[in-house]
């Protein structure tokens, strides 16, 4: 049987380049195959980076209109979102460009095309050209979902990559949607200067992290003007001279908000529209998620899945670690470990920041496994205080008997970079004893975290 290539990639973003990558350097014959507009994948064009750029200009915005309580005259503080766009573009495109550069020189073919099985060997491309492989990974990413509320789809809400994209303020926002990219992006507004409405549906923000975390966020979200109501049920929207309005439950009550526009920030579903799944043997799931086993492949064998089309987590570095396993096992590299769901890491570039590693604090009471935690505030850290970042704290889990680490959650000031001082101790299995054996610098943020474990350490046999 005639195979053009030993490993075709659908999808060029983060967990595909890799893959092609690592596939090319153990000698394969490696095609990327890539039919969006503009290459790079969703991170670097419409996700992580453009985001962050734009959170972190309304936090210095923020601290310039807070500018009085350090003693300080900053008047005339505003957005000017054509240059804050513009410098956004600026560092985007030169990732972008980065990214571009090593797919198109990269030892591997690249096809900027659409493709679809039309068999569990072969592709057929927009062009109406066929390739066969030995081995396909598929790595289309996700895209946004429209849950099916009665006017939603004819509201023209925006997503979030409508508003990575503004160069003009909108007066007013309703965001259906309190998880991370509702949180985050409403946020960003607000600061800029929008009078925003999050209407979340569970029964806390950010759902997924703990209660006491989301109340953090959303009292910090309610001292800068925000509105945030949890625990809703979302009837129908409606549009009407200029203004869009959610009809939602409330407190046993029916309930309208009215803005300007609205965001439509319920989630994220996988790209996996038109692939031809059915044709090629692969089974999905639940919202349409690929069926993987350990080694990435599908319910087609040779045909393998990583990223946001089959999770179980939207988290880059897992979909990078995904591409790169699933490209080694199908070149027979010896020797290979499944990529481990734990420690699981999360961050939520909200301020204050939420961060989390390991196993969580409800996990390990459900499952009854015995646990120490302690937990230290920010507003009693003498780097934090300084600062005026008091919201928050630092938790951390450890098993009772030698105190190794089992999981930390951070709430607060740089929260997702104070959490990397758990990756590599409890990667490696570490104690709070061998935690608390290395330096920590005095004042910095994070020499917070050696308060719970010596709590911790304290109450060891």
């Amino acid at each position: 049987m005639a195979f053009d290539y030993d490993f075709a990639v659908l999808g060029g973003g983060s967990a595909g380049f890799n893959a092609a990558r690592v596939a090319a350097s153990l000698g394969k014959r490696v095609a990327v195959i890539d039919g969006a507009k503009k290459l790079s994948g969703l991170c670097i064009l419409r996700g992580c980076m453009p985001s962050k750029t734009l959170i972190y200009a309304a936090e210095v915005l923020h601290l310039a209109h807070s500018a009085a309580s350090f003693g300080l005259r900053v008047r005339g503080a505003g957005a000017d979102m054509r240059k804050v766009q513009s410098r956004k573009r600026r560092i985007i495109d030169d990732f972008a460009w980065h990214r571009i550069r090593q797919l198109e020189r990269g030892k591997f073919a690249l096809h900027r095309s659409n493709a679809r099985f039309i068999d569990p060997r072969t592709v057929v491309l927009d062009n109406g050209r066929r390739i066969r492989a030995r081995f396909f990974l598929i790595a289309t990413g996700s895209r946004v979902s429209t849950p099916p509320i009665p006017g939603l789809s004819s509201a023209r809400a925006w997503t979030s990559d409508e508003v990575l994209d503004l160069d003009t303020l909108p007066k007013s926002v309703v965001v259906l949607g309190g998880g991370i990219v509702g949180c985050e992006l409403g946020q960003f507004l607000a600061r800029m200067g929008t009078r925003v409405c999050v209407i979340q549906r569970s029964a806390a923000l950010l759902r997924g992290h703990s209660a006491e975390a989301a109340g953090v966020v959303q009292r910090a979200f309610e001292a800068e003007g925000i509105e945030v109501l949890t625990k809703t049920d979302i009837r129908k929207v409606s549009a009407a001279r200029g203004q869009v309005t959610v009809e939602f439950l409330h407190g046993g009550r029916t309930r309208r908000r009215s803005a300007t526009h609205l965001i439509n920030a319920m989630g994220r579903e996988p790209d996996v529209q038109g692939l031809g799944l059915d044709a090629a043997g692969v089974k999905v799931l639940d919202r349409g998620r690929i069926a993987t086993n350990r080694w990435q492949q599908t319910t087609a064998p040779h045909i393998y899945a990583a990223g946001d089309c089959c999770g179980p987590h939207e988290i880059v570095h897992v979909a990078i670690q995904q591409g790169e396993l699933a490209a080694r096992h199908a070149g027979r590299v010896k020797g290979l470990r499944p990529v481990s769901a734990t420690p699981l890491l999360s961050v939520v570039f909200t301020d204050p920041q939420v961060a989390s590693i390991g196993r969580s604090g409800s996990e390990l009471k459900e499952s009854g496994t015995p646990h120490l935690s302690a937990s230290y505030p920010f507003d009693d850290h003498g780097k934090s205080i300084l600062m005026n970042a008091t919201r928050g704290y630092v938790r951390v889990f450890a098993e009772p008997k030698r105190g190794r680490i089992l999981g930390a959650e951070i709430v607060g000031k740089d929260a997702g970079e104070l959490i990397h001082s758990f990756t590599g101790p409890l990667t490696l299995g570490a104690t709070v004893g061998d935690m608390l054996r290395a330096p920590w610098y005095h004042p910095t943020l994070s020499e917070i975290v050696t308060y719970p474990l010596e709590e911790i350490a304290d109450r060891l046999p």
